[in-house]
């Protein structure tokens, strides 16, 4: 490995390794892109995809992002652009769980849904959108539900969550699979111009306390719908809060809730 950080080193430009560089190393020393770039950080390069983290992620942050693995749990409104922009963030390992397939009701914000992929099972659209965008990411596709009885083996060496769900009680059994396992859950969700995030830490208050009062399956979404853009924004507030937990930056909204309306560019926090 030391003499693939000195070649690694040796092609870099300004400490950034050029995807040209990484695929002649792949191909001279037998690896995967995703050991490549593990080389090149541990060297303490970076590959030149990263560059525009720059410090707000730094190098010991790209370091951890890349050595973490991370569960999207629903791969559709909010999951589309939770897998896309760990993805391009840099997170090593994404395990994408959806047990749904796309239709058309999913093309006007679904990021993955397109004309060619209607009919297609959500997980395994996410990994070849992903292999696309950054094959140094590993993708675990998995075609089913998470409930009470698989989601110890299908968050296995986790180091996050995201909830990526549509209904109350399958966010509710989650978060209560997340807590036993003792794994952080980063929440969002969305309704029309409006959305909520949240974090839930292993013995903290979370989704429980926030939705202990709400007896439907759906929330107010089946009157309101989803429009393209708010799921883009919930999924990227819950990208910023994995980040922070993955790279120890900032402070998590542990035990909060942050209220979006972007009807009238409103944000608000209050505690759970």
């Amino acid at each position: 490995m030391a003499q693939l950080g000195e070649f690694l080193a040796a092609g870099a430009k300004d400490g950034l390794v050029p995807w040209a560089v990484e695929l002649e190393a792949s191909r001279s020393f037998g690896l995967g892109i995703r050991e490549i770039e593990a080389a090149a950080l541990a060297a303490g390069t970076r590959p030149a995809r990263y560059s525009r983290n720059g410090t707000t992620i730094g190098l010991e942050g790209q370091r951890r992002l890349h050595a973490a693995r991370v569960a999207v749990v629903g791969c559709g409104g909010l999951g589309g652009y939770l897998l896309e922009e760990l993805a391009r963030a840099g997170v090593g390992c994404l395990v994408a769980i959806d047990g749904d397939s796309f239709d058309e009701t999913n093309l006007n914000r679904q990021l993955l849904a397109t004309i060619e992929t209607l009919g297609r099972p959500k997980a395994e659209v996410a990994a070849e959108r992903i292999a696309l965008i950054n094959p140094a990411v590993q993708v675990i596709a998995c075609r089913t539900r998470l409930d009470a009885r698989n989601a110890a083996g299908l968050l296995a060496g986790c180091d996050a969550v995201a909830d990526g769900l549509d209904s109350v009680p399958s966010r509710l059994e989650l978060a209560a699979a997340c807590e036993g396992l003792g794994l952080p859950l980063v929440h969002g969700s969305i309704a029309g111009w409006f959305g909520l995030a949240s974090t839930q830490l292993p013995g903290g208050r979370g989704l429980k306390e926030l939705y202990s009062d709400v007896g439907a399956t759906k929330g107010i979404e089946l009157a309101l719908g989803n429009p393209a853009f708010t799921p883009a924004i919930a999924a990227s507030l819950e990208v910023a809060e994995i980040c922070k937990l993955l790279t120890g930056a900032g402070a998590a909204l542990a035990g909060k809730l942050l209220s979006l309306d972007l009807r009238d560019m409103e944000f608000a926090k209050f505690e759970l």
